[in-house]
């Protein structure tokens, strides 16, 4: 073993990878090491060796070792889009250099401008044998100071660049090497510089083949980021990709998909890009006239617009004056160096079990929202991959604090850049599980409380569920993130704590000044940054409007619901818990038509039982009185895993082994769950729904479990049952299905998910993912007629009920029941009572005939302002 020292390649800020706004550098894909904020526009070798890589940008450079160990330093991020201005190299490839000999020349200023960080990676390609021994704290640094040093086996056969042709046992044994070959060009704007051949080698990792790339007459292997870079493939150059081994195929398609994954991601910025620019344009050669049907404009486009207004994406509907209020996100101190790795690992465990317990409290005690985050967040302070990793580092001198934070960040970049979705929404979550597990090792229970002004609009590029619930409410008035998503875990706590929210207004928010009055409208997605005095004025009466509206609400929410014309619209809650069905009857809810019982199954290593699952139930059934309650059936598996239920692995959740279908599987939980349903008293209370049906086989089957366990409790009278519409295949067989089920239940947020082909917690499909979409109004209007055809219930049960621009749409296509969150009773309630199912229909006729959710919007708005509903 040899020990390698790496220097620092200037003056500067010495700091840790994570801190890189970079996921492949974040995420140590490239390797490890540090990085460093420079001072200075040298860069020093920080080793002896043989400079392998140099592209002609002169962005980074890549100096080999003689023991055969790549380092990179790489000049800031995104410096590769400067296309080498502001930067000259003083050295070429396959030049031998001394630690601290001039490699590249850069000027700061020029390149501080273009970039988007001059923070500077010096990492150690990633390779077997490897270890780093001691690394530089956080910190001032001088160019030719330790950064870190390294052990590694000297390199006894081939080039980390090359190709070395392996038989895999399963090939060998068949006496052939499998090869597969593709010729492909390079979409890339900056051809295969650092993150491309980053992302690439992580895309094989997993693959039983070696894959080499060909190109400029030069091979390299794919897995070797260096050698990949010092290929020098440029936009349009063609590759040759050659795959050797069982997975050969399988890797090349993997390897080819990424490369068009990178290419359509640089596409879509560029896009949005263009998108912004020609909506700054369009808007200054409109300058002065005002947009049909609103007095509030917007600029379209991205940052501080002439008209002051910034759009985004309403996560929680309401209208609000307020002070903007920045908050700042405390960065809780850890310590790098550890006590021993018995001390540490003992305090990790000690932590994480003290954040479990309380989350374990909040979610047996909290409301549906905060209970279902709560079981997340134990999923993630349980996650094996974060956990493994901080007790790795823990067992190299590390400290717990220091563990855990760069364990628990480096799966957050890792995974992110696999486009992951719902990784890429519940990133927040993991930083809160981080903070929690930090501030319990520093014997902190919980976070500090945020000290905010009155009437405060936070304004912030994101936010914890956790910094949220350390708000004081009763000072809030609404929330805008410059980031975010609309189904995000901190937009669900806001919508229970009914605070409007804005999420997606973009980098704006940052030119607003701290304290400046400002009007949030998240009703129809705008956040009003520079309102003059009559805007104020027009607004505040607004706001005392509706505010005595509400408290007119809460007065009239106990009585019956009827439209204008005397139509009955019966309004229920959607529950999680017996918290929420007292909440729920407090706001006038006729009853419960959407019961989650998720609630009672995750986080936990086993199943509940039928007595744990009756006590629950009838808890809530006690608390709602003589009411009905609707209990749907477990809807876990697929993109709700659970410990206990080994399900195999999918690519798709949303499409697999869920809902019903997870149920039938598993008979052994569905007894359970019918026998405690059974047994609720007084009979008759308790409904069943089943979510995601898509046949009449999956109801039949539960009928018949139904009536075996029915004939076996001796209870003879029969129990409802009713179905979720949550897929087009629902909704179009909603007559059959009224034939052997009560009533119908609309998931609005699946069936929009399912209709359009857009995943519901995708953050960049948020604002595209609407419910009022014709298609889906088509759906809902299949199903509504079919329940009026049999003379049976088809209820709205999804975010779409609550939404006050399609409440009136749904009554036009026939919908009588509609479930809300406890909170949001009132309101709907109200509204319907001003509302004619005349109009309603005439309005439902018009959008079916829309081509759009946007157009579907401006019809309901424009209805709604007529009749004098909007406020």
């Amino acid at each position: 073993m040899s020990v390698v020292t790496i220097l620092a390649p200037f003056d500067g800020w010495c700091t840790g990878l994570e801190e890189v706004p970079d996921p492949v550098f974040a995420g140590r894909m490239l390797g490890d090491g540090v990085a460093i904020d420079p001072l200075s526009g040298i860069v020093l070798a920080p080793c002896a060796g043989e400079v392998v890589t140099l592209p002609a940008s002169a962005h980074a450079v890549t100096v080999r070792t003689p023991g055969g160990v790549d380092v990179l330093v790489h000049i800031g991020i995104d410096t590769v889009a400067l296309r080498g201005r502001g930067f000259e190299a003083q050295v070429s490839v396959g030049q031998v250099v001394q630690a601290g000999q001039e490699l590249i020349r850069f000027d700061l200023d020029t390149v501080a401008r273009g970039a988007k960080s001059l923070l500077t990676p010096v990492v150690i390609a990633a390779a077997d044998g490897l270890s780093i021994l001691q690394r530089r704290a956080a910190g001032p640094a001088k160019a030719g100071d330790v950064l870190f040093e390294f052990s590694c086996r000297p390199r006894t056969t081939g080039d980390p660049s090359g190709v070395v042709s392996v038989r895999t046992n399963q090939a060998a044994a068949a006496g052939a090497i499998v090869e597969a070959r593709r010729t492909l060009a390079v979409r890339l704007r900056h051809g295969l510089h650092a993150r491309p051949a980053a992302v690439l080698s992580h895309s094989i990792k997993a693959f039983a083949a070696e894959v080499s790339i060909i190109a400029h007459g030069r091979t390299a292997n794919a897995r070797s980021v260096t050698g990949v870079m010092a290929l020098g493939v440029r936009h349009g150059e063609e590759v040759t990709l050659i795959g050797r081994g069982a997975d050969a195929e399988l890797a090349l398609q993997r390897l080819t998909g990424a490369l068009e994954a990178v290419a359509d991601s640089e596409a879509a910025a560029d896009s949005g890009a263009a998108a912004d620019s020609k909506g700054a344009a369009d808007h200054c050669s409109g300058a002065g006239k005002e947009a049909a049907g609103s007095a509030m404009r917007s600029a379209g486009g991205s940052g501080h617009p002439a008209d002051g207004v910034l759009r985004g994406v309403a996560a929680v509907a309401g209208f609000s004056i307020g002070r903007a209020t920045r908050i700042e996100r405390r960065e809780i101190p850890v310590e790098e160096k550890g006590g021993g790795a018995a001390h540490e690992g003992a305090e990790l465990e000690r932590a994480r079990a003290n954040v479990r317990a309380r989350l374990a409290r909040v979610a047996a005690a909290g409301g549906a929202a905060r209970g279902e985050i709560a079981a997340a967040h134990i999923e993630f302070l349980d996650d094996p991959a974060i956990n493994e990793a901080a007790q790795e580092l823990i067992a190299t001198g590390k400290s717990a604090g220091f563990a855990w934070r760069a364990a628990t960040r480096r799966q957050v970049s890792v995974l992110s850049v696999l486009d992951d979705p719902r990784l890429s929404e519940r990133a927040d979550d993991l930083l809160d599980v981080e903070s929690h597990v930090l501030l319990a090792l520093i014997g902190e229970a919980r976070p500090m409380m945020l000290s905010i002004p009155d009437r405060a609009v936070i304004l912030a590029d994101d936010l914890l569920p956790s910094e949220l619930t350390a708000i004081d409410r009763k000072r809030l008035a609404a929330i805008c993130l410059s980031r975010g998503g609309a189904t995000s875990h901190v937009a669900i706590l806001a919508a229970a704590m009914d605070i409007p929210m804005l999420v997606g207004l973009g980098a704006g928010i940052n030119e607003i000044a701290e304290g400046a009055t400002v009007i949030v409208d998240a009703d129809a997605g705008a956040l009003h940054a520079a309102p003059d005095a009559s805007m104020l004025q027009a607004a505040q009466a607004a706001v005392d409007a509706r505010l005595a509206a509400r408290s007119g609400e809460r007065g009239s929410a106990l009585a019956d619901c009827r439209a204008m014309d005397g139509t009955r619209i019966e309004v229920f809650a959607n529950l999680g818990s017996t918290a929420d069905a007292v909440s729920a009857v407090a706001n006038g809810a006729e009853g419960c038509g959407l019961l989650r019982t998720e609630f009672l199954f995750i986080d936990r290593d086993s199943a509940p039982g039928e007595a744990e699952q009756l006590a629950a139930y009838q808890a809530i059934a006690t608390a709602l009185g003589a009411r009905p309650l609707i209990l749907r059936l477990m809807d876990v598996g697929g993109d709700k895993p659970l410990k206990y239920l080994p399900l195999p692995h999918e690519d798709n959740p949303a499409l697999g082994l869920r809902g019903i279908r997870t149920a039938l599987a598993r008979p052994d939980l569905l007894e359970a769950q019918l026998r405690a349903a059974l047994r609720v008293e007084p009979f008759g209370i308790v409904q069943l729904l089943l979510p995601m049906v898509t046949d009449l086989a999956e109801v039949a089957a539960v009928r018949t479990a139904v009536e075996q366990i029915s004939a076996e409790l001796g209870v003879k009278s029969r129990i409802r049952l009713g179905a979720m519409v949550e897929t087009p295949a629902a909704a179009l067989t909603a007559s059959h299905l009224l034939r052997e089920v009560d009533f119908l239940s609309i998931g609005s947020n699946d069936l929009t998910q399912y209709t359009l082909a857009m995943d519901r917690g995708h953050a960049e499909l948020a604002g595209r993912t609407d419910a009022l979409h014709p298609a889906v109004l088509k759906l809902i209007a299949l199903a509504a007629s079919a329940g009026e055809d049999a003379g049976k219930t088809v209820a709205v049960c999804g975010a779409a009920a609550a939404d006050r621009i399609a409440v009136p749409i749904l009554l036009g296509l026939g919908i009588r029941e509609l479930s809300v969150v406890p909170a949001a009773i009132p309101a709907v309630k109200r509204q319907i009572r001003t509302l004619r199912i005349v109009d309603c229909r005439a309005l439902a006729d018009r959008c079916l005939e829309a081509s759009s959710a946007a157009e579907v919007r401006a019809l309901a708005l424009s209805s709604l302002a007529d009749s004098g509903g909007a406020s």
